[in-house]
């Protein structure tokens, strides 16, 4: 590991532990060269890369930092913590991987960050909901937003998102 600090390739690792549910291994780590210490995380690579159907037919690979930069850009300025946003494209790229094989309709990626916005934040979903589904005019928009207003929310399940 190159020292963020000192560029030496020279370190030693001072403590390892699982986080995330043990999908992600966090490990504290001291430079040799300078002395300073700084934290890496580890994510297992998945063996089969999921593709990416997108409405026109093309297929891409599955990039988790693109629904991350869709759920951030909905986000926008919202009070919602950067932690919660990791981890709705984190159990979105699970929820995929567990249960597709090889190929994820677009549709069903979007589907599942905007219910995941919903749960979070109605703001965040409705400029989430406005981009995914391309409302055509201010009356989808309006059916959207009325729909959402119908919805109870369930106060226990947001207070154990933050």
């Amino acid at each position: 590991m190159i020292c963020p600090y000192c560029d030496t390739d020279n370190d030693k690792v001072i403590d390892s532990r699982a986080s995330d549910g043990g999908k992600t291994i966090r490990r504290r780590r001291e430079c040799v060269g300078c002395g300073r210490r700084f934290t890496t995380y580890e994510r297992v690579e998945q063996t089969t890369r999921l593709a990416v159907v997108k409405r026109d037919g093309k297929r891409e690979p599955f990039d988790r930092e693109n629904v991350l930069r869709g759920i951030q850009a909905a986000c926008g300025k919202r009070p919602i913590p950067e932690e919660v946003k990791e981890r709705i494209a984190t159990e979105v790229e699970d929820e995929l991987h567990r249960e597709h094989d090889r190929e994820v309709d677009s549709r069903s990626v979007g589907e599942r960050v905007a219910a995941k916005l919903k749960d979070v934040d109605p703001i965040a979903y409705i400029r989430f909901a406005s981009e995914y589904y391309q409302f055509r005019n201010v009356e989808e928009l309006r059916a959207e937003l009325e729909a959402l207003g119908q919805r109870v929310p369930d106060v226990k399940e947001q207070q154990k998102l933050f």
